[in-house]
């Protein structure tokens, strides 16, 4: 390759690329590679520009061997934290080229989204594996005693198979809670067509959750404007939401308290660049620790696990908010202080 033909075609690739000399500095850089590296690339000895053992020893392999290594590394740059994928070529000698003596040529590739969604999948196989197996350890210790000690004893058996029953509506639950999730984030890039009225979605999921809530004492005050108020969205997934903030705020606020929902138009919300309807549910439970707060919608996040856990809840409830509330090109923010109680704010584009 001519040396004009060499830069150009260097030039067009998108991933950094760097060629170095013989003597180990770098003889050109793509605009990749100044975008990732820095400018002032050309001349100086490539061990000043990247100090990471496993890159330099590929690339020492590459020129004095003449064979082709791969590396993996971190690198921090620009303040920001990314793992690279070095790949180090051998370059033949040619005097027309911008390495008359041979060289070696190296190519960047940015795997931190890889790695990261790998990380992800681990840990969310791991959290799986571990919610299913409280129940089932638990499931498998009680058939044991009721096939064995306690087959002949009833009082015992019929508390057993209280927990037991209890237990299988969990592992119910989580599967359920899954299977949900996996079918909102399938979705999240359709935007949904149909009109919705939201006030009607929000009566609806009240009037469900009112026997939870007469169960513990709470009052659902419903606040702010009345009369229909339209969105597009899916009503199911919608009725999802509401539904779970709302009972959420029941069984982890305050009992012989209030839950107070409340629907209002903005007329310009910044963050969707138009008029939305903001709907809040607010609790008056002891409030979440600000620690907490970005963390809510992870999924199998708790603030108190045993209290949760007691409550039926599976960690994935704010987790499946999030993802439908993207879908509707919406936003949610949770807002809390210890000791006053929860607001859960949902914010929808006015149809």
């Amino acid at each position: 390759m001519r040396k004009s033909s060499t830069i150009t075609a260097l030039g067009a690739i998108p991933f950094p690329i760097l060629l170095i000399g013989q003597n180990e500095k770098i003889a050109y850089a793509n605009p990749s590679a100044i975008s990732l590296l820095g400018d002032g690339l050309e001349g100086r000895t490539f061990v000043t520009v990247i100090r990471k053992p496993a890159i330099n020893f590929a690339l020492d392999e590459a020129l004095k061997h003449g064979r082709e290594e791969r590396a993996r590394d971190r690198l921090s740059l620009g303040g920001r934290e990314m793992s690279v994928m070095c790949t180090v070529s051998p370059m033949p000698a040619d005097p027309l080229s911008e390495l008359p003596q041979g060289g070696a040529l190296i190519v960047f590739e940015d795997v931190t989204a890889l790695e990261e969604a790998e990380a992800q999948r681990r840990d969310f196989v791991a959290n799986v594996s571990h919610e299913l197996r409280t129940p089932l350890t638990a499931l498998s210790g009680f058939i044991e005693t009721l096939l064995h000690a306690a087959k002949d004893d009833p009082v015992a058996r019929a508390r057993f198979l209280s927990i037991m029953e209890r237990e299988a509506a969990r592992m119910n639950r989580l599967v359920g809670d899954l299977l949900s999730l996996s079918r909102v984030e399938s979705e999240e890039r359709r935007r949904p067509t149909q009109t919705v009225d939201l006030s009607a979605v929000l009566n609806g999921a009240m009037q469900a959750l009112a026997p939870v809530a007469e169960a513990r004492n709470v009052s659902l005050l419903r606040e702010g404007e009345a009369g229909p108020k339209r969105v597009s969205g899916d009503p199911d997934q919608l009725t999802q939401v509401f539904s779970n903030l709302i009972e959420n705020a029941i069984k982890y606020g305050a009992p012989d308290a209030q839950v107070r929902i409340t629907l209002s138009t903005v007329a310009h919300e910044p963050a969707l660049r138009g008029a939305a309807l903001k709907v809040v549910v607010q609790d008056q439970g002891e409030g979440i620790d600000a620690i907490h707060l970005p963390r809510l919608t992870e999924r199998f996040y708790r603030v108190d696990t045993h209290r949760s856990r007691e409550q039926g809840g599976t960690g994935l409830g704010l987790a499946i908010v999030k993802h439908i509330v993207s879908r509707h090109r919406g936003r949610f923010r949770v807002e809390s202080e210890k000791g006053v109680g929860s607001r859960f704010i949902v914010y929808l584009p006015l149809a």
